[in-house]
C-alpha cells in the first residue's frame, strides 16, 4: 500500500510541475479552425525551440488542452494483498547412522597441557679452557680444563695443572702437578660418578736458620706421588614419602715419597634411609683399611664404623639421634661407642636457625694427611689414631636479606693423642710427629660472613679463635690461636675484574730439642727442650682479569705484597713478593 501511495504522489507532483512550465513554442497568428473539436488536438508533450529566438523574450501564452495521464506497464503492478492459498511445506530428508559407544562417566579434571613453543636457539657453551702464565720468582703456570659439552645424562672431562716457584734461599723451590679425569652418568633411578686423580709434589728441605746460616749447605730433595680412584652411586631424589634412599662410595689411593715411605688405603662407605611420614630411619656404615710402611715402621690401621639413627623432620625442626660404634683393628684393636646427636631449629624461616651437635669419633691419621699439612716430614713417622672423645658445638646461621649470609658457632673438643709437629733433633730441617699423650681440650669460636651486593661485588670472610689446653705438652705446637681469611671479588665492567685475598695468622710456638728425646717418645722432658716463638703474619694478594673477547682473556696476580718473610713452620720462610700473569683461552 505504501508503495502505491508513493507512485500516485510522484505522478501528481510531476503533473503539477508540467502545468507550471512555460512552453517555448510560438502561438500561431491565424485563428483556430472552429470546425475541429478541442479533443482532436495533440498534447503539448514535445518542446520545439527555435534557435533564432533563444535569446528573445517569450511573450506567447500557452494553453493546456487536457492533463497528462501516465500509464504504467503491467509488469510493475503489484497485488494489494498476498496470496495466502500457497500452504505447501518443505520436508528435508535425513540419513541416520547409529554407533555403539560405551557411556563413560568421568568427573576428574582433565590435565592441562602447556602449549608448545618454538624451539629456542641453544646458547653456545664455553666450558673448556687453557691457561698459561709466568712471572717473578721463576713462576710457571699451566692449566687446562676439558669437558665433553652439553649432555643431560652424561658428563666426562679432565683437568691438568702445573705450578712452580723458587725463592732466593738455597733450595727454596717447589713444583706441583695435578691430573684428574672424571665422569658422571645420570640414569632413571640412580646417579653414577667416578674420578681418577694423580698428584705429584716436588720440594727441597731448604730450612734456613738466621742464627746458623751455614747449617744447611746442601738441602735434600723430596717428592710425593699420589694416585686415587673413586666411584659412587646415589639414588635419585623421590617425592614419595615412603621412599628408600641409598648411596655407596668406594675410594682407594696409593701414596709414596722419594725415600722409602709408602701408604695404601681403601675406604668403603654405605648409606640407607627409609622415610616414613615425618621420621627417617637410617643406617650409615663405613670401613677404612690402611697400611703405612717405612724402613723402620709398619702400621696396619683399620676402622669399622656403624651408625644407626632416627631422624625427625617436621615444620622447622630437624633432629637426628643415634650412636656411632667404632671398631679399631690391625696394629691396635679396640671398640668404642659415641653419641651422635644433631639438632636444627628454624626460628625465622631463611633468616635465623639454631643448631647444635654432640658427637664422638676415632680419627684415622695417615701420611697423606700429614704431608698435605706439612710436607717437610722426616722418615719413619709414627702413625697412631686420635680419639675425639666428646665434641660439642652450637650456633646460629641464616641470612640477613638478599645477598647476605652468616654463620657463627662455638665448639668444644676433647681429643686423646692429638698429633703435633716438632723439629727433629738430629736434623732440625725435618719434622717428626708426636702425640699429646692424654686428653687435650680445645675451646673455639668460628664465624663466617658472606655479602653479595650485586653480581659485580662479593665479599666473604672467616675467623677462628681457638684456645688449646694440652694434656702433656707445654703448648700445642704450631697451633695459632687466631686465623682470619677474606676474599673480595669486584667486577668494574663486563671486561675488567679485580680480586683480593688476605690471610692473617697469629703467632704460634715451636719446640726445639736441646738433647735427644726418648725413643719411643711418650712423655715430654722440659729439661731437654726450649720454646721458640713463630711470629704471626699477614699475607695480602691481589689479582686482575681483562676479558679481551669471548675467547681470550688476560690475568695478573701478585702474592705477599707486604714482602713479609714469615714462616708457617720453623726455619721455612715463605717466598717474598711475587708477580705473575698470562693469557687464557676458552673454547
Amino acid at each position: 500500500m505504501r508503495f502505491n501511495k508513493l507512485i500516485y504522489t510522484t505522478v501528481f507532483l510531476l503533473t503539477a510541475g508540467t502545468l507550471s512550465i512555460k512552453a517555448q513554442d510560438k502561438k500561431p497568428t491565424e485563428k483556430k479552425p472552429t470546425e475541429k473539436k478541442a479533443t482532436e488536438k495533440k498534447p503539448a508533450d514535445k518542446k520545439t525551440v527555435d534557435k533564432n529566438t533563444e535569446d528573445k523574450q517569450i511573450t506567447e501564452e500557452v494553453e493546456v488542452v487536457r492533463p497528462y495521464k501516465p500509464i504504467l506497464a503491467e509488469a510493475v503492478k503489484l497485488r494489494r494483498s498476498p496470496d495466502l492459498n500457497d500452504v505447501k511445506t518443505y520436508k528435508a530428508r535425513f540419513n541416520y547412522s547409529l554407533t555403539d559407544r560405551k557411556l563413560e562417566l568421568n568427573s576428574d579434571i582433565d590435565k592441562l597441557y602447556a602449549q608448545e613453543v618454538a624451539a629456542e636457539r641453544q646458547t653456545e657453551i664455553i666450558n673448556n679452557y687453557v691457561k698459561g702464565g709466568f712471572g717473578s720468582a721463576s713462576t710457571v703456570l699451566g692449566e687446562a680444563y676439558i669437558n665433553m659439552g652439553r649432555s643431560e645424562d652424561m658428563q666426562l672431562g679432565g683437568f691438568f695443572k702445573h705450578f712452580s716457584q723458587s725463592g732466593k734461599l738455597n733450595g727454596q723451590k717447589f713444583n706441583q702437578q695435578q691430573l684428574s679425569v672424571f665422569g658422571r652418568s645420570i640414569g632413571e633411578k640412580a646417579i653414577l660418578s667416578g674420578r681418577i686423580n694423580y698428584e705429584r709434589k716436588g720440594l727441597y728441605f731448604y730450612g734456613y736458620d738466621d742464627a746458623n746460616p751455614t747449617r744447611n749447605p746442601n738441602p735434600g730433595k723430596q717428592s710425593f706421588n699420589f694416585i686415587e680412584a673413586e666411584a659412587e652411586v646415589v639414588n635419585k631424589h623421590s617425592e614419595d614419602e615412603d621412599a628408600l634412599s641409598y648411596a655407596a662410595k668406594v675410594n682407594g689411593y696409593i701414596w709414596g715419597d722419594q725415600l722409602s715411605a709408602k701408604e695404601k688405603s681403601v675406604v668403603i662407605n654405605g648409606y640407607l634411609n627409609k622415610r616414613i611420614s615425618s621420621f627417617n630411619f637410617g643406617l650409615a656404615a663405613s670401613g677404612e683399611f690402611g697400611n703405612t710402611k717405612d724402613v723402620l715402621t709398619s702400621v696396619s690401621n683399620n676402622l669399622m664404623r656403624v651408625n644407626p639413627y632416627i631422624r625427625l623432620q617436621a615444620s622447622g625442626i630437624n633432629i637426628t639421634a643415634g650412636i656411632n660404634f667404632v671398631q679399631e683393628f690391625g696394629t691396635v684393636s679396640k671398640s668404642r661407642i659415641f653419641p651422635a646427636v644433631t639438632a636444627d631449629f628454624t626460628i625465622i624461616p631463611d633468616y635465623l636457625q639454631i643448631f647444635g651437635e654432640i658427637k664422638g669419633d676415632v680419627n684415622r691419621n695417615s701420611m697423606k694427611e700429614f704431608t698435605d699439612e706439612n710436607p717437610f716430614l722426616n722418615s719413619n713417622i709414627a702413625i697412631k689414631n686420635s680419639v675425639e672423645k666428646l665434641s660439642f658445638s652450637a650456633g646460629i646461621k641464616g641470612t640477613g636479606g638478599p645477598g647476605f649470609g652468616y654463620k657463627a658457632k662455638v665448639y668444644r673438643k676433647e681429643i686423646t693423642d692429638m698429633p703435633l709437629f716438632v723439629n727433629n733433633f738430629n736434623d732440625p730441617n725435618k719434622f717428626d710427629v708426636i702425640y699429646d699423650f692424654g686428653n687435650m681440650k680445645l675451646l673455639g669460636l668460628e664465624g663466617e660472613v658472606s655479602v653479595q651486593v650485586s653480581d659485580q661485588l662479593k665479599w666473604t670472610g672467616k675467623i677462628n679463635l681457638e684456645d688449646y689446653k694440652p694434656s702433656s705438652e707445654s703448648y700445642s705446637w704450631f697451633k695459632p690461636q687466631l686465623r682470619v681469611s677474606s676474599d673480595l671479588l669486584y667486577s668494574i665492567t663486563d671486561k675488567i675484574g679485580f680480586n683480593a685475598a688476605v690471610v692473617i695468622q697469629d703467632a704460634s710456638n715451636a719446640k726445639v730439642y736441646t738433647a735427644a728425646p726418648s725413643s719411643p717418645y711418650i712423655l715430654p722432658n722440659p729439661a731437654n727442650e726450649t720454646v721458640v716463638n713463630v711470629k704471626g703474619f699477614v699475607d695480602l694478594g691481589i689479582g686482575a682479569t681483562y676479558k679481551i673477547n669471548n675467547k681470550f682473556s688476560a690475568f695478573a696476580k701478585a702474592n705477599n705484597l707486604l714482602n713479609k718473610k714469615y714462616s708457617r713452620y720453623l726455619y721455612y720462610q715463605a717466598i717474598g713478593v711475587n708477580v705473575f700473569g698470562g693469557i687464557s683461552y676458552s673454547f
